[in-house]
């Protein structure tokens, strides 16, 4: 297991071997903490951690997050359109926290209709993401692992942003607008395009 931790726009990446190491390197026997990683992406984009056990060493790093368990997806259309979001000034895609005794896939249905006002059905898991960011309301840092679904519409519905959760706009995305959005997307969201390609 090679787990890669997105802050934002910067890429975090625990490796077992130096040549698979991208931006800034890191010995896991330096004790790569929060905060010794958290100053490194201060002037690099990207970080590997390299370890013998990559897992072990993202399970060390791991324990000083709050987990979350998330999922969301991506809902296309019979005109293969994808139903993407713009929140903060940024395009998306829908996803939300599980909550209690819900399942992942129920997750990612409801947390899309609330978000887009569009019913979906899962059809197929696509990947994971894990997301690590500072959560101000409860002043702790987080790490969010998304399931991610590809999904189809369950009937008619026409797009509406929910608005109390930052949401802009909802639109449907031929392939030349969204690869357009894309590049403007966070790292996360590049990630699950790239799994809807497999």
């Amino acid at each position: 297991m090679n787990p890669t931790v997105y802050f934002a726009d910067k890429t975090l990446r625990f490796v077992s071997s130096a040549s698979d190491a991208e931006g800034f390197p890191v010995a896991a026997e330096c004790g790569p903490n929060r905060d010794k990683i958290l100053k490194i992406l201060e002037t690099h984009n990207s970080v590997s951690v390299v370890a013998a056990d990559p897992g072990a060493a993202f399970g060390a790093f791991a324990a000083g997050f709050v987990p979350v368990e998330a999922a969301g997806g991506v809902v296309v259309n019979d005109r293969g359109e994808w139903l993407m979001i713009r929140r903060n000034g940024r395009w998306d895609l829908p996803k939300g926290h599980l909550e209690a005794g819900e399942s992942l896939a129920a997750c990612a249905e409801r947390e899309i209709a609330e978000e887009t006002g569009i019913a979906a059905r899962v059809e197929r898991p696509l990947c994971e993401t894990l997301h690590a960011y500072w959560f101000a309301k409860t002043a702790r840092w987080e790490l969010k692992r998304t399931h991610w679904f590809r999904l189809r519409p369950a009937g008619a519905g026409t797009p509406a942003p929910q608005t109390e959760e930052g949401i802009e706009r909802v639109s449907w995305c031929a392939p030349a607008e969204r690869e357009e959005h894309l590049r403007d997307a966070f790292p996360t969201i590049r990630r699950v395009a790239a799994a809807m390609e497999k």
